[in-house]
């Protein structure tokens, strides 16, 4: 039986509160017993961990597993057998079915496979109540008494900006926010003219605001020139990192709280911000192991190529040590802002790792981060995107605000220069878009979109 998310609230309170070991003794405990309900309902996982002993409290023990390899094999890799990739497609492919409940008692969610093999996820309710008990923890962490006052104020109005048209997570929230919000939800999409959403926004007056991080970079600007004049209590961001500078920019826009998170759709109750722009990892549901190309364990204070997750919430399709691609930072230390669970930053995607021959003929990889570190010293640079159209040539595509475009160009110009010369690589050349960045189908905004993918940005 599924818990009520009270009674999860209640459990995440007290074991926050009781610090570290009672975290790690939490995980310990779903873990051992996710990996027992994967063996005894998932083919594929019998089949996986045949050699395995028969209780697993350390995810170092199992074998790593990917997209691709859940994809291959969905079928198998369901615990419900009456879930077969042919009826999973058939309901992802329906637009029309956007928030309902796949075979009446699950949630479906698709990837837009912007990095690779799109994925389709099925979520069981467990999963869900989970989800929005790790909403609970965020929102109170974000939020005092008083702002809870000026949201009932403003009539809890809650406007989303987000990618529409699809099984996104996004797009399924809001559908089913949707039956239960009524007139107080406004749904907008990314794809949207930015006028159109401005106007949208100033005729709703949300006091909740919802967008992709990448579009409420733009929302800011659009406030800071007084066409967009809003005054919500909270954003909550997702999807996109940004510059660090750009998120005080835009809690100084809108004169707002602004809060972060970072989640997939593999693991919708990931990591939420605190107030020293680090992401605290929910470690009593999910197992996440920062480590190298070869699935090696990196220390605290060293970047990992990848990291490693384990939801211990979902269990008709178990994620058990599963590589996200993503590259992070494990906090060294205990965080300033005192709570107890892992911080971390997120520095990209290893699928955007772009690699160039250097004159001796031999790889170069360039991460991600390094670009954004970058960006990070460039005022006036609102947003970037490097896409490699070949082997030795890069195409930036900028957006600029309260700056001289030129200026920033010539200062990220020299920057990307100095930084292939320390990999020598000074015959990449680069050339100046005059398009922006562009979205991708999910309506993100890639910073780094290597060569094997710069057809389809």
């Amino acid at each position: 039986m599924t818990e009520h998310v009270v009674s999860l609230i209640w459990d995440a309170w007290r074991t926050r509160r009781k610090g570290v070991g009672a975290i790690a003794q939490h995980q310990r405990t779903r873990l051992a017993d996710m990996v027992a309900h994967a063996r005894a309902s998932s083919p594929y996982y019998r089949e996986l961990y045949r050699d395995l002993p028969d209780r697993v409290e350390s995810a170092e023990q199992l074998p790593v597993t990917n997209k691709n390899a859940l994809m291959a094999r969905f079928d198998d890799w369901c615990a419900d057998r009456e879930i077969t990739q042919e009826r999973a497609q058939a309901f992802a492919e329906d637009p029309k079915l956007i928030g309902e409940r796949f075979l009446d008692k699950y949630t479906l969610l698709t990837t837009s496979g912007t990095t690779g093999t799109r994925g389709v996820f099925v979520l069981d309710d467990r999963s869900m109540t989970v989800t929005s008990a790790m909403a609970f923890r965020m929102l109170t962490a974000w939020l005092g008494a008083g702002d809870f006052i000026r949201i009932v104020a403003g009539g809890g109005r809650m406007a989303m900006v987000m990618a529409t048209g699809g099984h996104f997570a996004s797009a399924v929230a809001a559908a089913r926010l949707k039956k239960s919000r009524g007139r107080r939800l406004e749904v907008l999409s990314v794809h949207m003219p930015v006028s159109e959403l401005v106007a949208r926004l100033n005729q709703f007056r949300p006091v909740l605001l919802a967008p992709y991080a990448s579009m409420a970079a733009l929302l800011a600007s659009e406030q800071e020139s007084g066409r967009l004049h809003i005054s919500p209590v909270l954003l909550a961001l997702s999807a996109e990192g940004l510059p660090e500078g750009e998120y005080d920019r835009i809690a100084r826009a809108f004169k707002a709280k602004v809060g972060n998170s970072y989640a997939a759709t593999e693991c919708p109750f990931f990591s939420y911000s605190c107030e020293h722009g680090w992401l605290h990892v929910n470690s009593d549901w999910v197992v996440f192991e920062p480590v190298d190309a070869d699935h090696r364990p990196v220390p605290p204070g060293e970047p990992a190529h990848t990291v490693l997750i384990s939801n211990l919430a979902n269990r008709v399709q178990p994620i058990l040590r599963y590589d996200l691609g993503d590259s992070v930072l494990q906090q060294a230390e205990p965080c300033r802002c005192g709570n107890p669970l892992p911080a971390i930053r997120v520095q990209g995607r290893s699928a955007e790792v772009l690699t160039f021959d250097n004159r001796s003929g031999n790889k170069v990889s360039v991460a991600p981060l390094a670009f954004s570190t970058l960006a990070d010293r460039t005022p006036g640079l609102q947003m970037f995107q490097i896409v490699q159209t070949a082997p030795e040539k890069l195409r930036v595509r900028l957006k600029v605000h309260g700056a001289d475009p030129d200026r920033v160009w010539a200062t990220v110009q020299d920057g990307i220069k100095r930084l292939l010369a320390e990999h020598g690589l000074e015959h990449v050349s680069l050339e100046r878009a005059p398009e922006p960045p562009e979205q991708s189908k999910g309506g993100k905004f890639r910073q780094v979109v290597p060569l094997k993918d710069g057809t389809h940005s």
